[in-house]
C-alpha cells in the first residue's frame, strides 16, 4: 500500500513525465497552472473527472495517484 501523500505522488509523476506545472495544466485544457500547483500543495483536491484527466495525462490510474 502506498503512503505517499496523493499532493506528492502528482508532483512526482508530473516531474517524471518531464512536464512542468504549466504544462499539465495545458494539456488538461486550463489557462493557468494555479490548479495544478494547488493539487500538489494540498490545497485543493480535483474532481473525479479532472483526476481522470490527469492520470491519463501522466499514464497512470487515478487509484495510483489519488487514493491513500
Amino acid at each position: 500500500m502506498n503512503k505517499t501523500p496523493t499532493n506528492i505522488r502528482l508532483r512526482d509523476l508530473r516531474i517524471k513525465k518531464g512536464l512542468t506545472q504549466y504544462q499539465l495544466a495545458r494539456i488538461l485544457g486550463f489557462r493557468h497552472n494555479t490548479a495544478i500547483s494547488r493539487y500538489e500543495t494540498g490545497r485543493k483536491r480535483p474532481n473525479l473527472e479532472t483526476a481522470q484527466r490527469i492520470a491519463l495525462a501522466l499514464g497512470a490510474t487515478v487509484e495510483e495517484i489519488f487514493l491513500p
